[in-house]
Parts: structure tokens; C-alpha cells; sequence
């Protein structure tokens, strides 16, 4: 009878082959080379770029590296005013709202107030179960004990 293979084809007597591991280092290094091949131009072309890049700017006119270094400043300058209105309207609302300039991160002041707004609900003191509210104002004098400070003025003699 004939062989059946894994496939399920008839087969004449096929084996498994076996490699050694210098095989498995040719085989691999031989891939490795021609990997290598494909990209062995890159530092050339690489090199070539850059030569590219000087020749163009060598090229421009001095009006046009003008105009570059004013866009580039434009940008700069636009940054840097963004900068100032975002910090400007940080402090003004931090002022206002009696919160901490740190903790506001909005672009504009309308967010600077919501983020405030939210910082203040969020730090207003809570009562905790089984304790008194202390909604009264502070003074130096406490009427509670106005009974036991009477006696002992009378215990002691006070004024």
C-alpha cells in the first residue's frame, strides 16, 4: 500500500528533515545578508538628504529666509501672547473667586470660573455625623460657661 502523508495525499516514503544547528545558522545568516542588502544604501541616501537640505537653503534668497525667520518670530509672538491672556484671566478669577492660581488650568476665564466654582464646592466645609454645625460667628468670650464662670467668682472672690 501507498504512504498517506499528514494532507491525506499518497506519498513515496517522504521523511522528516532534520537540521543541524549550523544549518540553522546558515540558513539564517543567509537571511540576515540579504536583509542587509535591501538597506545598504540608506546611509548613502541619508547622506544625500542632508546634502539636499543645505543646497536648498543655500538657494533661498535672503527675502525668503526674511520672511521665515518673521513667520517663525509671528508664531512665537503668538504664543507667547496666548501665554500672558490665559495666565491674565488664571489671575483675575484666582482674585475673584479667593482660590488658588495653581489649581486652575482653564484657556479662558469663563472655564477659570467653573473650575473655581468647582474647587470652592468641592473645599466647603462638611459636617460629619453626630457633630454640631459651627455656623456661629467667633468671639473671645463664650456663653456657655457664663453659670460656671459665676461661681467660681463667687467661690473665689472675683470681681
Amino acid at each position: 500500500m501507498a504512504d498517506i502523508n499528514e494532507n491525506g495525499t499518497a506519498g513515496a516514503g517522504t521523511e522528516e528533515k532534520k537540521f543541524t544547528q549550523a544549518d540553522v545558522d546558515a540558513i539564517i545568516e543567509g537571511r540576515l545578508a540579504r536583509e542587509k542588502q535591501k538597506y545598504a544604501d540608506y546611509e548613502d541616501l541619508k547622506e544625500k538628504a542632508g546634502k539636499y537640505e543645505v543646497l536648498k537653503n543655500s538657494s533661498k534668497t535672503e527675502a525668503e529666509k526674511t520672511a521665515e525667520q518673521i513667520a517663525d518670530l509671528q508664531k512665537q509672538l503668538e504664543g507667547l501672547t496666548k501665554e500672558k491672556t490665559v495666565s491674565q484671566a488664571r489671575s483675575k478669577v484666582a482674585a475673584e473667586m479667593k482660590v488658588p492660581v495653581e489649581l486652575l488650568t482653564g484657556e479662558d476665564e469663563e472655564t477659570c470660573k467653573k473650575q473655581a466654582k468647582a474647587i470652592l464646592n468641592f473645599a466647603k466645609p462638611t459636617n460629619y455625623p453626630g457633630t454640631r454645625s459651627n455656623n456661629k460667628p467667633h468671639t473671645n468670650e463664650s456663653h456657655a460657661d457664663d453659670g460656671m464662670r459665676a461661681f467660681a467668682q463667687q467661690l473665689f472672690g472675683g470681681k
